[in-house]
């Protein structure tokens, strides 16, 4: 009688309702010595260069006497202002919403439903990881009129385990695990690989550290007071070693240089990269070497996935996987590593990934467009070409024509009309569609391939978009609109009356009453 009676007890005890109103939490208070530490790292950075060319004109007495008051200041200040929003930043997680409070002069306060809630990203840079500390991303990906996510909340910073627990909890999973709970029942999509590297010196990242090794030499000379100095330098080579020898030489040392630039920052990003189906239906990304980045996604989200292919990247049989989701807002859409599933990797396993997550593999045999698409695309490459020639003659025309310059500008004209006709022909032979089951599968792009598998349920909407020449050649551009990603996706250059038929079978009753009632309108 007294085991049932405590067992009962026991129940009631266990079976009592949570409190409906939880307590307000702050933040990690470790934020303002965070803060200090990185203020100090600026302040060495800025104020190095600061006290040398200040040390030239009045000397190191003068210099230290400005600088080194203009950095303590800066830190104690900045550290106080975060010593206030520390104190001035509450947020509480309840059973149906999640709250912030927070702002110094002006009180903001923000509430998100959970239902709402689309994605969570963790992110933690290196001063952050050395006290267990990362910042919380909570988000619904519904935009603002100016284009940003107007429901996000930020929690910033807070432990790993409470980031790891909220994580958990906001996306309907354990929410008293860590990372490890239920390891059995998670599924890894993809694992990192170092040979993955290779890929990165042939991304658009390697022509930008291009532009970078060039220009940084000229802004350092000018903080120590010498802007000339590198073109001085070079000079000095051309005079001792010859143009050419200077040019065959320095040219591929700054490209390599470039190259290895963009392949440390591929490993900083995609370092012990994984991709998992974990309990509950979520999708996660964890990677980072120096800066720790995890985003976890709802699979109920995921409207489609967009297979890119940059030429570099083709060439070599390689491939990367973005997203095509709701809760990712559009400014995070345009930042393709917020939206990668999978970095550039090897093609089969980038379709096999794309086929793991949309249950369909985007290689499905696509229908080629008309011939008039191809003609549109070489006679904008053929005006192209003119136009630069007229440039480059009217160039040498005011400069004097000379022997060089004929040669120059026939060079110049033979291989830019090469480039232009070779990507307006492989533009035309990536162009395709297709209809599967589930989604619409479309294809275009030379320098930048993107194969787009996008789901049928989640097009909301129809544009059919026709310029004069298109409408000359019958040909238009049929445009899927989807409240995910990035919003819009083409099937371009199509047959016009192919197109129509497209959006007719893609999804029936969206436009099928528009086109009874023109047919009723042209009788």
């Amino acid at each position: 009688m007294t085991d049932t009676v405590d067992g009962e007890r026991a129940d009631q005890r266990s079976a009592a309702p949570e409190p409906a109103t939880p307590e307000w939490e702050r933040l990690d208070h470790r934020t303002v010595l965070v803060t200090v530490l990185i203020l100090i790292g600026v302040a060495v950075l800025a104020g190095v260069p600061t006290t040398v060319g200040l040390t030239a004109w009045r000397g190191i007495g003068f210099a230290l006497a400005w600088v080194l008051p203009g950095a303590f200041l800066m830190i104690a200040v900045l550290a106080g202002a975060d010593e206030l929003r520390w104190r001035r930043t509450r947020y509480r997680v309840s059973s149906d919403t999640v709250e912030l409070h927070r702002g110094i002069l002006f009180l903001s306060r923000r509430r998100l439903a959970r239902a709402r809630i689309r994605a969570v990203d963790t992110s933690a840079h290196p001063v952050m990881r050395v006290f267990g500390l990362t910042r919380l991303t909570i988000g619904t990906g519904e935009q603002g009129g100016g284009g940003t996510d107007t429901e996000t909340i930020v929690l910033e910073p807070v432990t790993r385990e409470t980031g790891e627990r909220l994580r958990g909890l906001l996306l309907n999973r354990d929410s008293s695990s860590g990372t490890d709970t239920n390891a059995d029942d998670t599924e890894r999509l993809a694992t990192w690989r170092l040979a993955w590297v290779r890929y990165a010196p042939l991304s658009i990242a390697t022509v930008i550290f291009v532009g970078a090794i060039v220009g940084v030499p000229f802004q350092v000379a000018d903080w120590f007071g010498r802007g000339g100095l590198p073109v001085e330098v070079v000079r000095a080579l051309i005079e001792r070693h010859g143009v050419w020898p200077v040019i065959a030489l320095g040219i591929p040392v700054i490209v390599i240089a470039a190259g290895i630039a963009s392949a440390a920052l591929n490993l900083e990003a995609w370092w012990s990269y994984r991709l998992d189906r974990e309990p509950g239906g979520t999708l996660r990304v964890r990677r980072g070497l120096l800066t720790s980045r995890s985003l976890t996604l709802d699979e109920q989200r995921v409207r489609g996935i967009d297979l890119i292919e940059p030429l570099g990247v083709r060439l070599v049989g390689a491939a990367r996987v973005q997203v095509v989701a709701t809760g990712l807002s559009t400014e995070a859409e345009q930042k393709s590593e917020l939206s990668t599933l999978l970095p550039a990797a090897p093609r089969p396993l980038a379709l096999e990934v794309a086929e793991r997550v949309c249950g369909e593999a985007p290689s499905v045999p696509l229908a080629g467009h008309p011939v008039a698409a191809r003609g549109r695309r070489l006679r904008w490459a053929l005006i192209t070409v003119a136009v630069l020639v007229a440039g480059w003659a009217l160039l040498a025309g005011l400069t004097g024509w000379t022997t060089w310059w004929s040669i120059t500008v026939g060079v110049l004209v033979a291989l830019t009309t090469a480039a232009l006709v070779a990507r307006a022909l492989d533009s035309y032979r990536n162009l395709g569609h297709a209809l599967t089951e589930r989604h619409l599968v479309t294809r275009h792009g030379s320098i930048r391939r993107s194969t787009v598998l996008l789901r049928r349920d989640g097009i909301i909407g129809w544009q059919v978009r026709q310029s004069v020449f298109q409408r000359r050649k019958g040909l238009a551009t049929l445009i899927a609109t989807t409240a995910a990603g990035k919003g819009r996706y083409a099937v371009t250059d199509a047959d016009a009356g192919r197109a129509l038929e497209l959006a007719a079978e893609a999804v029936p009753d969206l436009i099928e009453p528009f086109l009874a009632a023109s047919s009723d309108s042209g009788r």
